[in-house]
């Protein structure tokens, strides 16, 4: 009797044990599928890159995928938001920094180009697929980069505004110009991921600062 009660509380000493490790392992599957999907994506793009690709080199069973997303459009969305959200974060601290109110024009957007450049081209390798390898994927995707092109819009367009006012640049519609810019920041990006040695993030800072100057213009 014993030890068939000891036999049996083993095995469900065991059992439990299964079910434990198989929870830990899902807090990881999303983690271990984004880290595979910014490699992958990365070195042998996007188009190229299956499912069960993913899953191997994230070393998760096959069904883990889509219990953590609902398509490959979605594991990639949600590459481009980790490296969006840290470059929206770095220019928000520098909004918030000491000393930044009372710069001129031509260093507050210095300042904010520079935080957000360093932000987002931290990783070569998310740069890539954030700039590079969501390009022409599909109408959602595009749809999900035109939300996050509006929202810099507007924030780009809250600082031109602010130039405005203190005299440091044009004073008219500056809508045009900014959604210009929100473009030509995407497009310079791209180029970095395409060809990180050609084009550093100091020179990318600098280049988007005087596009910026030069486009709303002299006061």
């Amino acid at each position: 009797m014993v030890d068939a009660w000891v036999s049996r509380g083993a095995g469900t000493g065991e059992a439990v044990g299964a079910v434990l490790a198989e929870v830990e392992d899902r807090a990881q599957w999303r983690s271990r599928l984004l880290r595979a999907g910014r490699d992958l994506f990365a070195a042998y793009g996007y188009a190229h890159t299956t499912i069960e690709q993913l899953c191997a080199e994230a070393k998760v069973p096959a069904r883990a995928f889509f219990q953590q997303f609902t398509s490959p459009e979605a594991l990639l969305i949600a590459l481009y938001d980790e490296v969006a959200t840290r470059g929206l974060r770095a220019s928000e601290a520098v909004l918030l920094s000491d000393g930044v109110d009372e710069c001129a024009a031509e260093e507050r957007f210095r300042r904010l180009f520079d935080a957000y450049v360093q932000a987002v081209t931290e990783d070569p390798r998310g740069a890539r697929v954030a700039f590079v390898e969501v390009l022409g994927v599909s109408r959602a995707v595009d749809d999900h980069l035109a939300m996050w092109r509006t929202m810099w819009s507007e924030f780009l367009a809250c600082e031109a505004e602010r130039a405005a006012e203190r005299g440091e640049v044009g004073d008219g519609d500056q809508r045009v110009a900014v959604m210009v810019m929100t473009h030509s920041v995407d497009e310079l990006l791209a180029h970095h991921g395409r060809r990180p040695r050609q084009i550093t993030p100091d020179r990318l800072t600098e280049e988007l600062t005087q596009l910026s100057l030069t486009m709303l213009g002299p006061p």
